[in-house]
């Protein structure tokens, strides 16, 4: 009965939708941009992870067209969309997303999200109606050519695996004033050396808990975020009130933020991701399914309303 009433719940919004803030600028926290250069070439010599007896050369962690599964107990057997290319520029779902489905901070969390949601999104990547508003982003680029060029078979088989997938406290989140100084590397934040440290200002910074095994694309590795000090309670106000700017988010995404019904869930996903959402919304840059209707709901929010949302979705059990 929850479910039905969403579609009435997000008219209702629309109708009273604020005033929008899409011309804001992008926050470059969120959309992190790799610098130009090569990658270090390999020598070929076999790598390993903690609690492993799998061995892969950095060759074989850099191909896209087959998953380096280090941890094969650890989930179901995959299926062939999912650990290997199907063909030319459609890649293994499972080396973006991991085996787990947890993802990392560049691409999304699918474990445990409705078989048609997945579906969904992946047409929109298809039709166009989902982009990004940084146009120099590599993995939206991959993902759309993987969504144009696998069948509707392969995508509904690879969304039944990641939906069946449990999901687990993947990212700790950490209240602080001040982070590690951070560069690019892989689509994502990581700390420079030599270490220094920087005001966090409206910001929050993922990156890796350990960066040699999320190079190595470890599985049981995940990420740290760091949010500003006072946010989690700021944005619990957002999202339980609306707080005078937007409806309160478990209307549509559950008291909990583990998601209801055909909605997605928010809690312990990946707060650069969900930022990025938010803001490509704003900008009416993510349509297909229901997120037109997500559209006046994030017009009204400030960029901190943006941060303080995240960071406490974010430091939700998933």
């Amino acid at each position: 009965m929850k479910s039905e009433l969403v579609p009435f719940a997000l008219a209702l919004i629309v109708a009273l939708a604020p005033p929008t803030l899409a011309d804001a600028p992008i926050p470059a926290w969120a959309y992190p941009v790799n610098p130009p250069g090569a990658l270090p070439p390999d020598d070929g010599t076999p790598l390993s992870v903690p609690g492993s007896d799998q061995r892969f050369t950095m060759a074989q962690l850099r191909d896209l067209t087959s998953v380096p599964d280090w941890h094969p107990d650890d989930h179901p057997p995959m299926p062939p969309s999912v650990a290997r290319s199907a063909r030319k520029g459609v890649y293994a779902c499972g080396f973006c997303h991991l085996p787990n489905g947890l993802g990392r901070p560049e691409n999304s969390s699918l474990a445990g999200l409705p078989v048609d949601y997945i579906v969904k999104q992946v047409d929109a990547f298809r039709s166009g109606a989902r982009i990004s508003a940084e146009p120099r982003s590599l993995p939206i680029d991959i993902m759309v050519g993987v969504a144009q060029g696998a069948t509707d078979a392969e995508v509904r088989e690879a969304a039944e695996y990641f939906a069946s997938l449990p999901t687990r406290p993947w990212i700790r989140v950490v209240e602080t004033d001040v982070v590690p100084a951070t560069h690019v590397a892989g689509w994502m934040l990581v700390a420079s050396e030599p270490a220094a440290t920087e005001p966090i200002g409206e910001r929050v910074i993922e990156m890796p808990e350990d960066l040699e095994r999320t190079e190595r694309r470890d599985s049981r590795s995940g990420f740290v975020a760091y949010v500003p000090t006072g946010s989690i309670a700021r944005g619990e106000a957002i999202v339980s009130t609306g707080g005078g700017r937007t409806t309160a988010c478990g209307v549509c995404h559950g008291a909990d933020l583990r998601g209801l019904g055909p909605v997605p869930a928010l809690a312990g996903r990946s707060p650069s991701y969900l930022a990025r959402q938010l803001h490509d919304m704003r900008r009416g840059l993510r349509g297909g399914g229901w997120a037109v209707l997500m559209q006046p709901v994030v017009a009204g929010l400030s960029d901190g309303d943006i941060v303080d949302i995240v960071a406490y979705a974010a430091s939700r059990a998933p």
